[in-house]
């Protein structure tokens, strides 16, 4: 080996302890636990080797609940808070003044902690013996009928967890975007003008293909943040998301590590992997994609 090549792998030698001892041991030792059937946390045996753990994930309805949940919670959120950040950072980048205040007023959200959030939102939708809350007191001066957010149907609480989740999100994609959009040549602008291309024309043929590569990154981060969602669901509903049927994949790992049902590693194993098997293939599938309409 050359001596220049000697050093280069010198200098990437504890990056390369870091990672494997953070990131390729556990992963290592996730598989090996989730093939064990029947351990014992006490005793740290188990009576065999398979697949059984998977087959048991996948046939528990709170896994199946929690996967219908992140799945719903996927669809809705990353395509929406995408498209408003969109919205409101084309809004941003035609503001001449107070343009940095209101970036900075739209950015407040994603510095604030995520269980204060989501007490603020607890408190506008939640019904109690006193107050039916700040949102169904709008929804009653219009004629409508009040809605229990919190503990009543499912879909009252899965809108709420939705626009929780794209509230806290939307800050972050912003400052991406206007980022993007000052980027983008503004002699392109001109010259579409003089060609009397509709605002609509150059939005669609010059804009998006300009900031293509960011609008995929937010997409393929956004995809893997909303199925590693828990806190969420937490900051909303409380910890016992299995009651409130409003549990995520991520909840049910650490529920079937820590919470009611805990102590069982081997399943909270499978269902992880299940998980990573899932972010895996839609990370793939969303950069081949990406190869194909991103303007490099």
């Amino acid at each position: 080996m050359k001596k220049s090549g000697l050093k280069a792998w010198l200098y990437l030698l504890p990056s390369l302890i870091f990672l494997g001892f953070f990131m390729v041991y556990p992963l290592v030792d996730v598989l090996v636990y989730s093939l064990e059937e029947g351990y014992n946390s006490a005793s740290q045996t188990f009576s065999g080797v398979g697949l059984y753990n998977y087959a048991y994930v996948l046939r528990d309805p709170y896994f199946l609940q929690a996967v219908k949940n992140t799945f719903i919670l996927v669809i809705i959120t990353v395509p929406v808070s995408t498209g408003l950040a969109l919205l409101i950072s084309l809004g941003l980048s035609s503001i001449g003044k107070l343009r940095e205040l209101f970036r900075t007023i739209y950015f407040l959200p994603y510095v604030t902690n995520t269980l204060a959030v989501g007490l603020v939102f607890m408190i506008l939708f939640k019904k109690t013996p006193y107050t039916d809350g700040m949102v169904n007191m709008l929804i009653g001066l219009f004629g409508g009928k009040s809605v229990d957010f919190i503990e009543g149907p499912y879909w009252a609480k899965m809108f709420v967890l939705c626009f929780y989740t794209v509230w806290i999100v939307l800050p972050f994609k912003i400052l991406i975007l206007t980022s993007a959009l000052a980027s983008v040549n503004k002699d392109y602008y001109s010259a579409a003008r003089v060609d009397g291309a509709s605002g609509f024309r150059i939005f669609a043929r010059i804009t998006v293909p300009m900031i293509s590569p960011m609008l995929f990154y937010l997409i393929i981060t956004g995809f893997i943040g909303a199925f590693k969602a828990y806190s969420d669901s937490v900051a909303l509903f409380g910890t016992n998301l299995n009651a409130a049927g409003m549990n995520t994949i991520v909840g049910y790992i650490y529920d079937m590590l820590y919470g009611d049902s805990g102590g069982y590693p081997s399943y909270a194993s499978a269902a992880a992997l299940i998980l990573f098997a899932i972010v895996f293939t839609i990370t793939v599938i969303n950069l081949f994609i990406s190869r194909k309409k991103v303007n490099a």
